[in-house]
């Protein structure tokens, strides 16, 4: 990254900052500049670009977006084609998605040790999935698929699979994966920077040819995605806004997954034809945004991918919409909480309805001191209220949306919103603001500049939308020049009654699709086989990549203030944002008060600024504060300009002292307290993942039960929560500060800090104990089409010993891609998209470590599921080869991984929770060199082998199998309320 022209930015930044009045300072020139390199190839750059990029385009039309980032030695790796659901054959929807899962699946060298064979078993099988899908007769469409199953088996004797997830996992990337939308499906690696030669090659072979191999069982791996889709209210809520919103083009015709029927009924033929049109140069990105020479990675980019034939690209043309003239009404009904959003139709990129909606948006809802936010949120006459654009290549959308307190209706709260749009219309609000937010914009893209994922994915967007890197440099200075009567009057124009309202209303959903098990035979993984090309592959030497590990105790500096309260720091060198935090090591384990007195304090104003005034304060600083309570810590923060850090601390400590308590306040925020309870426990997440493993690990005696009831909170006195949260400064704390000029910041804090002479030590903490775990299984009922499950084991206590070996083990046996338990369910069996299994190391010396695993899977397959699971927890499969990769793979992964900035700090603290006062990843490394698969095996042997687990499920009675759940232990029906320790509460017709 050019750190010169991030300089630049930011004091462009501090300068908007520096005035209330519109600013009339002048746009940074842009000018775009074509250059060649030392190879001779020709690219363009963007002058005043923070990003430094390079933009290449090679003779057969591959765009290359090329820029530096030196923070660690990885490269954030993107390949984008401009295929998505928008070209889907309307015949064959999810055809683009299907594509993505496939191109992980190997060529005619990658996946195969018997091509020649394999082919002609794979052609059968392309044949008999036409016949299937031309097939009316529901028997005789069994007895197809039937010989589709037999003759997949057939093809997988001459099948490796995931050697592509060995391949990439061998060189220690990270973050492999892939997405599909309307518009593009994006590859996603992030290599350490010495693998860039072997990933170039991997990557080029990948593209260059699609074979559809163990195509069967990952049909049926994505037909459980689409459950997953249907099991999603929010997702469901979604799709229902695009149909109203589009009633003609694809963005609200062909969703993304596509139908159950198209799913169940995919024509090979076509997707090979869809890869054959739209995976060529002329219509691909590569973006590699990382630590790198830019001459020496173009050679090598364009020396594969530059080989790549290109061919002549046409994009269908999509229908056009008609003009809404009327709001359109869709309805959604699912088991979660009721909610409502309203949307209003754009024009797409590079339109003026982007810019001045952009604008718009931050004017309403910027999480501070928007319209939104500070008339409906902070005045909790809502549950919850926002906003957010979205802008593609044809159309785009500006959506509100909410949800009710408890007795509101859905209609009250979309009145609210619009509401809020009418004072835009009439133009009630401050005029600095639109300053305010330009500013703010500038902030959020100063961070995510420096990241080399995020801007990655902002170069993927550039590429996938047309937009001129250009644009983007000067999209912000471009919205500088929008006055406020300009953008009134936008949006007197945009903002009609043209919108579509899309209510998501408690109640069964009578469009959920159910099917029958497709009884898949279990295809050969066949972990003992090779291809040609991995062999060769493995062969390829990378200069090594050395480890480097961090000296925690000089990298982190530490002063004092007058008070004798310590201040540990590291220097920004980066830029001029600085985070602080005024760290107490206690939480609500200490005082569960305090996490309601924090939380409290969010609505209160003080004796000189209401609570809307503060935040308006808070903002034209550009300074952002937050009071946070965990279990163990709580943590007072500031972040923002280093400039403009002594007049936010100032403000914060003016809040902290002087915040009035307000008992209408205090009585709508416990009304919203009781209604997020009620709307927590419809979401199947929390059930499973919070209520439902917090009580797999601790029984009745949980933190998360461990709260006030509904008639204590509704008589707890505001003045004494208020007096505790004033009082909290008093206890022993220490600050952590990240940024420039230490001493301009320690003399901030004396100034405006002011804690007591003698500091208060902190109250006795609540223990809760780990139960033994084994024979029990908790369930709950809940309308949905899958059936999700967790195992939960508790092992031996935390020993920093072991945790070379669990890391290792992660990798090989449950994490990824190419892991034991991914291949064997879903490679192999297809019994779930997502399955997993971990070691979980304790994050407190002294607490118990757990073996964890999870399927998700449709509810007539979990007999089965449930038996694969159990049988590898039980027994370990031992592949040589995949063990040697997975070490491969993290000791790569090790080598590449830097504890950089104010990371560093807070990989110290955790670290020393559990007695850890050093870099451990230096002794890691060591071990896990030296390690076998015969330790491993004895490690699986001794902690994971044999365990006894409390199984936690949620799924639908009606299609559960509760005989197959009782092998498991005894089953719990449990109550929902009880779970969390809520009150049960009538339900309020809205």
């Amino acid at each position: 990254m050019k750190r010169i022209n991030l300089l630049l930015l930011i004091v462009c930044t501090l300068a908007i900052f520096s005035c209330k009045e519109k600013s009339d300072t002048a746009s940074t020139e842009v000018k775009v500049t074509q250059q060649k390199d030392a190879n001779g190839l020709s690219y363009e750059t963007v002058s005043n670009d923070p990003t430094g990029l390079r933009l290449y385009t090679l003779e057969n039309g591959l765009k290359v977006y090329l820029s530096k980032n030196s923070d660690e030695p990885k490269i954030q790796t993107y390949i984008a084609v401009r295929a998505g659901s928008n070209y889907d054959p309307k015949e064959s929807t999810g055809l683009a998605h299907y594509l993505e899962h496939m191109v992980f699946k190997g060529t005619d060298k990658i996946g195969t040790f018997d091509w020649e064979k394999e082919k002609v078993y794979l052609d059968q099988i392309s044949d008999l999935y036409e016949q299937h899908r031309a097939e009316k007769d529901p028997e005789k469409k069994k007895t197809l698929y039937k010989k589709i199953d037999e003759v997949s088996l057939e093809a997988s004797n001459y099948s490796v699979a995931n050697e592509y997830d060995k391949m990439v996992g061998s060189l220690g990337a990270t973050g492999t994966n892939a997405y599909t939308s309307f518009e593009q499906t994006v590859y996603t690696n992030k290599i350490p920077t010495n693998e860039l030669d072997k990933w170039l090659d991997l990557e080029n072979e990948r593209f260059g040819q699609l074979v559809l191999r163990l195509f069967h069982t990952e049909l049926e791996a994505v037909f459980e995605e689409f459950n997953r889709t249907q099991d999603s209210d929010g997702r469901k809520s979604y799709y229902a806004m695009l149909e109203g919103l589009f009633p003609n083009h694809p963005y609200g015709q062909q969703k993304t997954i596509g139908t159950p029927e198209h799913l169940k009924n995919p024509s090979l033929i076509d997707i090979n034809n869809y890869f054959d049109k739209y995976y060529v140069p002329n219509n691909m990105a590569m973006v590699l945004v990382g630590d790198f020479d830019f001459d020496e990675t173009i050679q090598k980019v364009n020396n594969t991918f530059g080989k790549m034939e290109k061919k002549e690209v046409t994009h269908p043309t999509l229908p056009k919409e008609e003009t809404i003239t009327s709001p359109i009404v869709k309805e959604v009904f699912g088991p979660t909480a009721e909610s409502v959003s309203i949307s209003f139709r754009s024009s797409g990129v590079n339109t003026k309805d982007q810019k001045f909606i952009t604008l718009a948006d931050m004017i309403l809802a910027n999480g501070n001191a928007g319209l939104i936010d500070l008339n409906l949120n902070q005045k909790q006459l809502v549950q919850y209220a926002g906003s957010s654009p979205r802008f593609l290549n044809d159309y785009g959308y500006h959506q509100f949306y909410g949800g009710p307190k408890v007795g509101q209706s859905l209609d009250e709260v979309k009145n609210l919103l619009l509401a809020q749009i009418e004072k835009l219309k009439k133009g009630e609000f401050d005029d600095w603001m639109i300053d305010a937010v330009i500013n703010d914009l500038k902030l959020s893209q100063t961070q995510q500049y420096e990241n080399s994922t995020r801007l990655a994915d902002t170069y993927v967007n550039a590429f996938i939308y047309n937009e001129k890197w250009e644009d983007k440099v000067k999209f912000l200075d471009e919205l500088k020049k929008i006055s406020k009567e300009e953008l009134v009057a936008f949006a007197n124009k945009f903002y009609k009654d043209n919108y579509v309202v899309t209510y998501k209303r408690k109640g069964e959903d009578n469009s959920i699709v159910k099917v029958e098990n497709p009884g898949i035979t279990p295809v050969n993984l066949n972990r003992d086989k090779s291809s040609e090309f991995i062999i060769a592959f493995n062969a390829m030497e990378a200069k090594p990549l050395q480890p480097k590990y961090v000296d925690f105790k000089s990298e982190i500096k530490e002063t004092t203030l007058d008070n004798g309260i310590k201040v540990s720091y590291i220097e920004n060198e980066q830029n001029d944002l600085f985070d602080m935090n005024i760290i107490f090591d206690m939480g609500s384990d200490n005082d569960k008060k305090l996490d309601l007195g924090v939380g409290y304090m969010e609505y209160l104003g003080t004796d000189t600024y209401s609570p809307e005034e503060l935040k308006k304060e808070f903002y034209k600083l550009g300074i952002k504060y937050y009071v946070s309570t965990g279990a163990e810590k709580s943590y007072v923060g500031l972040n923002g300009l280093k400039e403009n850090l002594p007049k936010g601390l100032k403000l914060l400590s003016h809040l902290w002292n002087n915040a009035v308590p307000n008992q209408e306040a205090y009585d709508k925020y416990v009304a919203q307290i009781i209604k997020g309870r009620q709307d927590n426990k419809t979401r199947k997440g929390s059930i499973l993942r919070s209520g439902l493993m917090s009580y797999g690990k601790y029984g009745d005696n949980s933190r998360l039960r461990n709260i006030y009831s509904n008639s204590e909170l509704e008589g707890m006195n505001p003045q004494e929560l208020v007096d505790l949260v004033k009082d909290f400064k008093n206890y022993d704390q220490r600050i952590f500060y990240y940024g420039k000029d230490i001493d301009a910041a320690v003399t901030s804090l004396n100034e405006h800090h002011k804690v007591a002479d003698k500091l208060k030590s902190y109250p006795t903490a609540m223990k809760y104990t780990e139960l033994e775990t084994g024979g029990n299984v908790y369930f709950v009922d809940y309308d949905m089409v899958q059936a999700e499950m967790m195992f939960l084991a508790k092992g031996s206590p935390f020993n920093p010993e072991n945790m070379a070996a669990s890391t290792l083990f992660n990798t090989y046996f449950g994490s990824g891609l190419s892991s034991i338990v991914f291949q064997e369910i879903r490679e192999s069996k297809s019994l779930a998209y997502s399955a997993y299994s971990y070691y979980d190391e304790a994050s407190d010396k002294g607490d118990a470590n757990y073996v964890v695993a999870y399927m998700g899977t449709q509810a007539n397959k979990m007999p089965q599921a449930i038996e694969a699971m159990m049988g590898l927890m039980n027994d370990m499969p031992e592949a040589e080869k995949q063990f040697e990769a997975a070490k491969e793979a993290t000791l790569k992964k090790l080598a590449a991984e830097r504890i950089t900035k104010s990371n560093i700090f807070w990989t110290y603290e955790r670290l020393k929770k559990l007695g850890i006062d050093k870099d451990h990843r230096e002794e890691m490394y060591k071990a896990i060199e030296k390690m076998t698969l015969a330790d491993l095996k004895a490690f699986f042997d001794e902690n994971i082998k044999g365990e006894q687990y409390n199984v936690m499920v949620i799924g639908n009675k009606k299609d559960v199998d509760m005989k197959a759940l009782s092998k498991l232990g005894k089953i719990q029906e449990m109550d929902i309320d009880y779970l969390f320790n809520y009150e049960k509460a009538k339900e309020i017709k809205q």
